[in-house]
């Protein structure tokens, strides 16, 4: 798991006055990943000198704020054997993305999903949803099952396969 800083929704000068010497010092303990261990709070409180609560409590505050974006695992997807992984991009109405897009994210078959802006007229697509398969018949049930959700709100979509691995990483802040 990995606490990724939310610099780039907003610029790095922005977020400064909403973190402290303290919290820089939670980021960069734990932007390349909690410890691997039982209690990796406690660890983590150890590191910069507070308790495992007070660990917590600074990651929740800078959640709620948007200094960083999310807490959360990041698979090697490769690794676990999904060798087909597609971007999946949707044309869907302006006015439903954000409903469409909590729909979407909810399945199980998607790892991540998001809005982006089109770029007309060669790029109509507004929704992206990240899945993995283990081939690429897997990748398509798994579309089909998405563009079965959106139904009607489907105007069109096409899947964007990876050929390569590219490292995975958000902004990073030094120590």
């Amino acid at each position: 798991m990995s606490a990724t800083p939310a610099g780039l929704r907003q610029s790095a000068a922005t977020h400064a006055a909403e973190y402290d010497e303290l919290d820089r010092r939670i980021i960069v303990a734990t932007q390349d990943g909690l410890p691997r261990v039982a209690r990796p709070y406690h660890a983590v409180g150890e590191q910069v000198g507070v308790t495992a609560a007070e660990v917590m409590a600074r990651l929740q505050r800078m959640l709620e704020r948007g200094v960083i974006r999310r807490i959360g695992a990041v698979p090697n997807h490769y690794k676990l054997g999904y060798r087909a992984n597609g971007m999946t991009v949707w044309n869907v109405p302006d006015e439903r993305i954000r409903e469409l897009g909590e729909q979407v994210g909810a399945l199980a078959s998607v790892s991540h999903c998001y809005h982006r802006p089109r770029h007309l007229p060669g790029w109509p697509y507004n929704l992206f949803a990240m899945v993995h398969g283990h081939d690429r018949n897997e990748v398509e049930a798994k579309v089909a099952e998405i563009a079965r959700l959106l139904g009607d709100a489907d105007r069109g979509h096409t899947v964007l396969y990876s050929t390569r691995i590219l490292k995975k990483t958000g902004l990073r802040i030094g120590g």
